[in-house]
């Protein structure tokens, strides 16, 4: 992996559980780790689904390796969430192949 390759910012958050001041179960993201990380693939792909056309756009990042990211994760980049769809490491602890899909508004 070379560095000069990486050059988007990434933040990988993970949900949690936390009580509001109701007592209400609610989900907030914390941030995980900020990583730079190289776009290797974006496309976006129609689909025809039962309640219609929806747009699906696909990313592919590689980073350098960071502990325990899961399909659980998102990955924030530009402003928009991601949600982590397959986690494929590279080598011995080198790096991380991250596929994301974008999620709906």
């Amino acid at each position: 992996m070379r560095a000069g390759r990486l050059t988007e910012l990434i933040r990988i958050e993970r949900a949690t559980e936390s009580l509001n001041e109701y007592g209400t179960p609610s989900t907030t993201w914390a941030r995980v780790a900020e990583v730079r990380a190289e776009l290797v693939q974006q496309s976006t792909t129609e689909f025809i689904r039962n309640f219609g056309a929806t747009d699906e756009e696909l990313v592919i990042f590689r980073a350098r390796f960071v502990e325990g990211v899961s399909n659980a994760d998102r990955v924030i980049w530009k402003g928009e969430a991601f949600n982590i769809k397959q986690v494929a490491p590279i080598g011995r602890r080198e790096g991380l192949e991250l596929r994301c899909v974008r999620t709906p508004e």
